[in-house]
């Protein structure tokens, strides 16, 4: 699901050139049409987390997928900017409750031990999608054009929805093949029915996540920087064309694969020897800041494409250290209510998906500089370094 949702967000991003020329788009406008996914990704965040907690993440993500899945078949039939900007909106509903919910799946199906594996695992399929998106949709562009891709792409995502409400289950009691020592080993063995579940505590639990949320703003920036403009900054700022923006892009992607792995894996490492959490979530994450920083200090310093390719790999790397444990936090911290929370921690990435392009657009046609933009990125790196003390995974909400 991580791999395939993320090769629904970008692959606008490969087939941006196309469709700005078809449609005759501006960069700004480009910009608030790749922005659209924010908007209702940022509103559903929190709603969609209470519902996974609420009625269980396999009638949720079923019905997810289902609007996510048709939105990216009908962004293949926009024929002007409101209907683009219309379809990003319901891609970004469809999408908005995902990974919190998948974190609530998670937390009754994943030993307290093995959180941040899990989540650097998914996570990094996620990436995985990013990789292999540019150079498939620069394929699927040239066969069947950019319209045909987006139909191709959203019936795999059909498939997966169908695979999904056929095979996972809410309760792992209730799966066929589980077994008792499997059972032994997680910490949540039964799953409440709906109107057994406690209600959220919204007021203690928003002032609990609010330093992790910011925190994960000054990721998001970053990120979503990268997935919405790459291919284009390859493009505008060098000259290349589709083809080789796809490859460089995917190359800088597939970094973040090797990030999101080794980072979930030392989490977890420094967890088992230590048994803090502190030092398990909160330094590997500052680390992963304070090393994407650096590393993307040559783009202002350099305009050889082989080396500001190093430094945003390099940089993206570092960067996705953060996710392991990031997304660790909430389980760690709500447990019960960890769809909810992950929720409010994501509404700072969600944020940063609506503001982050916006900016990126507007910088690039105001100054014609496809590099001034990611001076935001450094400041906002260091922003997260310097608030990720405050927060407190070791303090258990419930």
């Amino acid at each position: 699901m991580y791999l395939i949702t993320y090769v629904d967000r970008v692959n606008i991003a490969t087939a941006a050139t196309s469709i700005q020329k078809e449609l005759g788009l501006s960069n700004t406008r480009l910009g608030f049409a790749l922005s659209a996914f924010g908007y209702p990704y940022l509103l559903f965040q929190i709603f969609g987390g209470w519902v996974g907690d609420r009625f269980g993440p396999r009638r949720t993500l079923f019905l997810c997928g289902l609007i996510w899945a048709t939105a990216t078949i009908l962004t293949g039939l926009a024929g002007a900017f409101a209907t683009l900007f219309a379809v990003r909106v319901l891609l970004g509903v469809g999408e908005g409750a995902t990974f919190p919910v998948a974190t609530r799946a998670m937390q009754d199906w994943t030993p307290a031990g093995r959180r941040g594996f899990a989540q650097g695992i998914t996570h990094a399929f996620a990436r995985f999608g990013n990789a292999v998106t540019p150079p498939i949709v620069a394929w699927l562009i040239a066969l069947v054009t950019w319209r045909g891709s987006f139909v191709a792409l959203g019936v795999c995502s059909l498939v997966w929805v169908i695979v999904w409400i056929w095979y996972f289950r809410d309760n792992p009691a209730d799966h066929k093949s589980i077994t008792r020592d499997e059972l032994a080993k997680l910490t949540v063995r039964h799953a409440a029915g709906p109107e057994s579940r406690p209600r959220v505590p919204w007021g203690r639990l928003i002032r609990r996540m609010a330093p992790v949320t910011i925190v994960y703003f000054c990721y998001g920036w970053t990120l979503w920087l990268y997935l919405n403009w790459l291919p284009s900054f390859f493009q505008n700022a060098y000259g290349q064309n589709i083809a080789k923006s796809a490859l460089f892009s995917s190359a800088v992607f597939f970094a973040g694969v090797g990030g999101d792995l080794l980072g979930g894996t030392i989490s977890d490492g420094i967890l088992k020897r230590t048994r803090d959490l502190k030092k398990a979530r909160r330094n590997v994450v500052v680390g992963g800041f304070l090393g994407a920083f650096v590393c993307l200090l040559p783009m202002f310093l350099t305009h050889d494409l082989t080396l500001i390719t190093l430094s945003l790999a390099a940089g993206f790397f570092f960067a996705e250290i953060v996710i392991g444990p990031m997304w660790s936090i909430p389980m760690d911290i709500a447990g019960t209510f960890s769809g909810t929370a992950s929720g409010l921690m994501n509404t700072g990435s969600a944020a940063a998906a609506i503001l982050s392009p916006l900016a990126f657009g507007y910088i690039a046609d105001v100054t014609g500089d496809w590099h001034l933009p990611f001076i935001g990125s450094l400041g906002l790196l260091l922003l997260g370094a310097v608030l990720a003390p405050t927060m407190h995974p070791e303090e258990a909400f419930e």
